[in-house]
């Protein structure tokens, strides 16, 4: 196939310039190795079966025609060395296969066909001409059939790769999406946590110092933990990258919680085996939610509730604030809502059942869990 692009490659005007030199080197070549002289009128039956090749591309029927014509006064002339094969006329004729439309294809089907049978002077010379008449429009039609498979499977293979190339756009869009949130949730977490004990770390140093110890312990963590989870982050977009730490899940729930000071962890239930998608899924929620809790809620106190449920996971936090207002959290609970989508969950918010504060309630199912065995 590589030979052959090459040829096609090549200028068309060279391409005929070769066939037309090679065709009337084969026609002359009896006149070399045949005894006698010959009158040079002859050579001009030749030169008009090999010359006309060099338009052959632009007039294929003209240019079949003119060979078709040219041939029979070689034999009206005479007195020549015997032309076994007429090479410029199979040229043509595989020309006017590739190149023709069919309607044009008919008509010098049936007028090759005629005139064959009338200028050939035996059965023979008729078979002989037609055998070779058919396998040039043969060969003439399978290179077509042949060329246009070529270029489907290349346009099939360009289009497959389009696919794969938007693909490829679409899987880094979402990942970096998901990086998007992820670090979203990360810094808003960490930054909410620290404003609030760092407001309440003055008063505490005044009234009770143990607290504003605790508020600092509280700060350094969260940001220990927060440039932690941002450095693993960073790295995945590194093309060369070292050992990472691994996403937080369920098991770090309670330390994320702990950091809260009006937040308390109750889990029930038998714990199932969740894939590990859907564990930092749940993780990011429980962390998202206390985000608008301690930025938006004004909250007392809130709860985050894990229920292990007979197929599924139930994630629920209810906080006594006043729930988002207006703008207030909405990127938040859309990338929960997102998460939970992802995972095949849902994800529902709204007012907290008491008629007080605000409730985040996600569903996380257990058919992406991995079972083990």
């Amino acid at each position: 196939m590589a030979l052959l692009d090459r040829l096609r490659a090549l200028p068309p005007a060279l391409v005929n310039l070769a066939l037309t030199v090679g065709v009337l080197a084969a026609q002359l070549a009896p006149f070399t190795s045949a005894d006698g002289e010959w009158p040079l009128v002859l050579l001009l039956p030749v030169l008009a079966a090999s010359l006309p090749l060099l338009l052959r591309r632009r007039f294929p029927m003209t240019v079949m025609f003119a060979v078709l014509i040219a041939v029979p006064f070689y034999d009206i002339i005479g007195n020549g060395p015997d032309q076994p094969i007429w090479y410029g006329w199979i040229v043509a004729v595989y020309t006017v296969a590739y190149r023709s439309p069919p309607p044009h294809r008919l008509v010098a089907i049936v007028l090759t066909a005629v005139g064959t049978l009338f200028f050939a002077g035996s059965v023979d010379t008729y078979v002989r001409t037609l055998t070779a008449w058919v396998a040039a429009y043969a060969l003439g039609r399978v290179a077509v059939l042949t060329r246009q498979q070529s270029l489907a499977l290349r346009e099939r293979a360009m289009r497959l790769e389009r696919e794969r190339e938007l693909a490829g756009e679409r899987a880094a869009q979402q990942e970096r999406a998901r990086i998007a949130r992820d670090m979203h949730d990360i810094l808003a977490h960490a930054v909410s946590v620290m404003v609030v004990q760092a407001e309440s770390g003055p008063l505490a140093v005044r009234t009770r110092p143990e607290r504003a110890e605790a508020a600092f312990d509280a700060i350094a963590a969260s940001g220990r933990d927060a440039m932690g989870q941002l450095r693993r982050m960073l790295g995945l977009l590194k093309e060369t990258q070292g050992p990472l730490d691994p996403q937080p899940t369920l098991d770090r729930v309670p330390e994320l919680v702990d950091r809260i000071a009006q937040a308390t962890l109750v889990e029930t239930g038998t714990r199932l085996d969740l894939c590990h998608d859907a564990e930092v899924a749940a993780y990011r929620i429980i962390q998202e939610s206390l985000t608008n809790v301690v930025k938006h809620a004004g909250a007392r106190s809130a709860e985050v509730r894990l229920t292990w449920e007979a197929e599924a996971l139930r994630v629920t936090v209810t906080d006594d604030g006043r729930g988002p207002r207006g703008g207030e959290g909405g990127q938040g609970l859309i990338g929960i809502r997102e998460r939970a989508a992802a995972c095949g969950g849902t994800a529902s918010f709204g007012p907290a059942p008491s008629g007080r504060g605000f409730q985040v309630s996600v569903r996380l199912p257990r058919g992406l869990a991995e079972v083990a065995g």
